[in-house]
């Protein structure tokens, strides 16, 4: 099965590890032709503003869009959440977001690097014992519409884990914790749309 990890920015090669690692073919999509070959894509963690710079630059913004639309399964992580969200609370100046997930999402809601911080979550979709949780410069999902799910809160109740349909976004990093159950979830998601 191939699936994609959108590689402009960020940390595309340890999603790419974890993927290959559960037996996925990994392709690293940088341009709109890429997209067609791979049933489903990875959104990684990086920097939102400039990952919605590039996706526009190199003409893949309105194919991505459009993958969505089409429910192609997108699994996003950090930044990759900020870019699914229908609304970024907090973008910057002409920053876009791919949408496709109903939530409103807020930008390193717990501050600048020095503040990032782990935390275990329990996250009954993908069962088992808690999952240790990597936040770094993470962002928040301050609500969830009435077409997404919550899967996961910290403690304070806030939602860091949403779902709908075919997408998938977590604020904090799986890919470098070794526990890959969140990967596991996603390529159920593809296998079933394949």
């Amino acid at each position: 099965m191939k699936v994609g990890v959108l590689a402009l920015q960020g940390d595309f090669r340890e999603h790419a590890h974890v993927l290959r690692t559960l037996g996925a073919d990994v392709v690293h999509v940088r341009r709109a032709e890429e997209l067609p070959e791979v049933a489903g894509l990875v959104i990684p963690g990086g920097e939102s503003s400039v990952m919605d710079k590039l996706a526009r630059t190199f003409g893949l913004a309105g194919p991505l869009r459009d993958a969505i639309r089409s429910g192609l399964p997108v699994y996003g992580t950090c930044a990759g959440l900020i870019m699914l969200a229908d609304t970024v609370l907090d973008a910057i100046a002409g920053q876009e977001s791919l949408g496709g997930l109903d939530v409103a999402v807020r930008r390193n809601a717990f501050g600048s690097q020095n503040h990032s911080f782990e935390t275990d979550l329990d996250i009954p979709a993908i069962g088992g014992e808690p999952m240790h949780a990597v936040f770094i410069r993470a962002p928040i999902v301050e609500s969830v519409g009435p077409n997404a799910m919550a899967l996961a809160t910290i403690a304070d109740g806030r939602c860091v884990a949403v779902e709908q349909g075919n997408l998938l976004g977590t604020s904090f990093h799986p890919e470098v914790t070794g526990d890959y159950r969140f990967h596991e979830y996603f390529l159920g998601k593809v296998a079933a749309r394949a």
